[in-house]
């Protein structure tokens, strides 16, 4: 492969990944878009067949211009102010928030989808994609201050919570068996259909 190639097929996978995560934060009130968790069953075609998280299945249309991404593990202890990280979380009994997951964004991704929102991964949790100003040792794990279209949040991050970052997979790597993480697009049919799919491809369960 020509070395000039690279940087383009770098700024297309940064593109795709950007499309992706964007959407990470956000599913439409009126369900046009249908975030998808389970495990591949089967890729018939262009469809992928998943049973989700749920019990159910969902047949998941994969659209020409695929981009398939995987996540790998990343360090808690790597994480360093500037850095930008996608982090779900859930409010602590005691106040403030709790990490259940950090997503480190590669820093071609910095700022996509800014913000804080509503999310699914478990009843009350919180997406919020952010800046990290802060990041200090807590008794347990690391608290970081979280910046944000100029708000802030402090996030305590136990030890032992999911922190991954963003990998390049191909299509090959859709196979029975691997967790998935796709938001999908509902048309008025009911029909669900993607042109982007994040897989485990390395034992890293995707844990957005």
């Amino acid at each position: 492969m020509s070395r000039r190639r690279l940087p383009k097929i770098a700024a297309l996978l940064a593109l795709g990944l950007s499309a992706f995560l964007a959407t990470i934060s956000v599913v439409d009130a009126q369900s046009a878009r249908v975030r998808v968790r389970g495990t591949i069953v089967s890729l018939d075609g262009s469809v992928l067949n998943v049973k989700t998280r749920e019990g159910t299945m969902a047949a998941v249309t994969l659209n020409s211009g695929l981009m398939v991404s995987t996540v790998v593990n990343a360090s808690l202890d790597d994480i360093k102010p500037g850095d930008y990280v996608g982090v779900a979380s859930v409010p602590k009994a005691d106040g403030g928030d709790g990490a259940l997951e950090v997503l480190v964004f590669p820093a071609a991704m910095k700022g996509t989808g800014e913000g804080s929102f509503a999310y699914d991964l478990k009843p009350n949790s919180t997406m919020t994609n952010a800046t990290v100003s802060n990041a200090v040792k807590a008794v347990e794990g690391r608290e970081l201050t979280l910046t944000y279209n100029g708000q802030e949040k402090k996030m305590a991050v136990p030890a032992g919570t999911p922190v991954v970052t963003i990998a390049s997979a191909t299509s090959a790597d859709l196979v029975a068996g691997a967790p998935v993480i796709i938001n999908s697009d509902k048309a008025a049919d009911g029909s669900l259909s993607t042109a982007r799919v994040i897989v485990d491809t390395k034992g890293v369960v995707p844990p957005m």
